[in-house]
């Protein structure tokens, strides 16, 4: 039978990477659970292993349930009757078959009835569902949502909603309107106190996903007569207790399966989370790092797709004679396809272990105080989480767009029908770099950690490592465009302050020249690791994928910095229209 898990040994690579036994060993505080939950590891070989028997649980469902269905549920889609929503046939079946699997609640703590999974090894879940369905991932992936009741809900709250989530109860995150947009700040939806102390909520909330979920975490303004950020606070409703409508489901271009709702509130009895005004300041941007570290995995997944439909065309496909793919013109784009996957993969799990660390670290925290190097190695690791997301994000997103658009280019005007599956991922792939934050909003999140020295100081780590000779080429490239993107941001940087705009409308360029040299690094760095661990087919699918990127990423770069230099800031009113 198919498998997406075990037919893709790069994510075991992935998976085995060293840092991965800190990582565990912190999460399972030296495995104390072994003693109070049969299913609990003994040790780091027993959780690694429990990690790969789900994984190829996952990688089973994907391929056998989930991927089969994909076609009929884009054209089904979900539909709204009587102020409820109606998964389509196939995306129910999904559902049933993942709470079957158990594989709900998957990063959850084990006394909740989840199977306490770091992020890591659940995000490389998600990555293989949305190689199947993407639109099915959002469904399945929002139990992410349950991690913020975890981290900020009190006790009774987790005892009471965390089980559901980890029986199969689905959830949404409730931050949109149909006047804020992008602009959290402007949430209006009403948050009232009565008398005996418990809240309702009342208003509009627009495009959001699954809404007709089981839980519901809702930003909302609590503090009556404000108009920014301070007057938000996070809450949870609970469908059960009713008092909201899906007034309409929104008619999308792809993710037909996920329901993007408009939501009307009517008294709805609501939860405090946490403390009152942190909804957005603290709670909401915790909630949504998760979920856009979840938009890089669908992203990673829809490239994973596109490249694999894209090569399998590209071999059965005759033309002249000879099969397309012997066609350099092809050959190139393909080439580069797997590149900008192999890239993106790489740095995904590099930012999924960071967040691993200090989240770990953190939770540690609430338990016991930190040693003096535990809470330095809990600030390194947090910061390098907060500068990789949007990184991860933006150009996993902007990377699965642009092989979404070149699997329909190798299967030609074939790729325009719907007769292709590249036609689906085509328009499931074009969310990826809106939702959860725009591309250029994920840029506005990085650019502080080009200017503070983030990424030009994990370079140089990069940079001290050791690799192979087959390797050492492409190494001094990727140094050499390290110093190239360094010297643009002192020049963008000693003009930052005197040109109203000037920093900003280069950011883009400056983010894209530190993610491409830091993708670079950690593809040739994982392709020696599998070299090293004598992985012979991982080795060479990811070394040619390495030599392709770095010529990739240094095009880039040297393209970039060449408009840095010839800019004339006196052009940016040229700009504006």
């Amino acid at each position: 039978m198919a498998n997406f898990y075990t037919d893709n040994p790069d994510l075991k690579l992935h998976l085995a990477h060293p840092l991965m036994r800190r990582i565990v060993e912190l999460k399972e505080r030296n495995y104390t659970d072994a003693g109070k939950f049969d299913y609990a590891p003994h040790d780091f070989e027993d959780a690694m292993d429990s990690y790969d028997k789900v994984l190829d649980i996952v990688g089973d469902v994907c391929a056998n349930v989930i991927a089969p269905n994909a076609e009929d549920v884009d054209h089904e889609g979900a539909h709204c009757s009587g102020g409820r929503v109606q998964y389509a046939a196939g995306s129910e079946k999904n559902l049933d078959a993942c709470r079957k699997a158990g594989l709900m609640g998957m990063s959850m703590p084990r006394r909740f009835g989840g199977l306490n999974f770091p992020v890591t090894p659940y995000i490389m879940a998600a990555d293989i569902v949305s190689r199947a369905d993407t639109g099915f991932e959002n469904l399945w992936g929002l139990q992410d949502c349950a991690e913020t009741i975890y981290e900020f809900a009190d006790e009774d709250q987790k005892q009471r909603f965390i089980p559901r989530v980890c029986e199969g109860e689905t959830m949404s995150m409730d931050l949109t309107e149909p006047d804020a947009g992008s602009d959290l700040q402007s949430v209006m939806l009403k948050a009232t106190q009565k008398e005996d102390g418990s809240w309702v909520l009342n208003g509009v909330k627009r495009f959001i996903t699954n809404g007709d979920s089981d839980i519901h975490l809702v930003l909302a303004r609590s503090e009556e007569g404000t108009r920014d950020g301070r007057g938000l606070s996070m809450f949870i409703y609970d469908k059960r207790n009713g008092g909201v409508n899906v007034r309409r489901i929104e008619n999308k271009m792809g993710i037909k399966g996920s329901p993007t709702c408009e939501l009307v509130y009517s008294n709805a009895p609501a939860e405090l989370v946490g403390s009152r005004k942190l909804g957005l300041i603290k709670y909401v941007m915790a909630l949504m790092n998760g979920a856009r570290l979840g938009i890089a995995a669908q992203s990673v997944g829809v490239s994973e797709l596109a490249y694999r439909e894209a090569l399998q065309y590209a071999g059965e496909r005759a033309q002249f004679g000879k099969a397309i793919i012997n066609f350099p013109a092809v050959y190139e784009i393909l080439a580069t396809m797997k590149g900008k996957l192999d890239a993106s993969r790489c740095l995904l799990y590099e930012c999924s272990r960071f967040v691993d660390m200090y989240k770990a670290l953190e939770d540690i925290s609430k338990e016991r105080s930190l040693t003096p190097d535990e809470r330095k190695e809990m600030k390194y690791y947090s910061k390098l989480a907060d500068a990789f997301t949007p990184l991860a994000k933006g150009l996993s997103s902007e990377f699965c767009n642009q092989n979404a658009y070149d699997c329909i280019q190798i299967h030609g005007g074939s790729g325009f029908m719907k007769d292709y599956a590249c036609e689906r991922i085509y328009r499931d792939a074009r969310i990826t770099s809106i939702y959860e934050g725009t591309t250029q909003l994920q840029v506005v999140a990085a650019i502080r950690h080009v200017f503070t020295g983030t990424y030009m100081n994990r370079m140089k780590e990069y940079e001290a490592e050791s690799v192979g000779e087959r390797f050492q080429a492409n190494f001094e490239a990727l140094k050499a465009a390290a110093e190239t993107y360094r010297l643009a941001v002192e020049k963008v940087a000693s003009k930052k302050d005197e040109i109203e705009g000037y920093a900003d409308f280069m950011a883009r360029r400056l983010v894209e020249m530190a993610g491409y040299t830091i993708m670079g690094f950690l593809l040739n760095l994982d392709a020696n690791r599998a070299a090293e661990q004598g992985l012979s087919d991982v080795a060479a699918s990811m070394a040619k994928s390495a030599d392709v990127f770095t010529n990739f990423a240094r095009a880039e770069v040297a393209k970039h910095s060449a408009f840095i230099d010839s800019f004339d800031p006196a052009q940016l009113s040229d700009y504006k229209q």
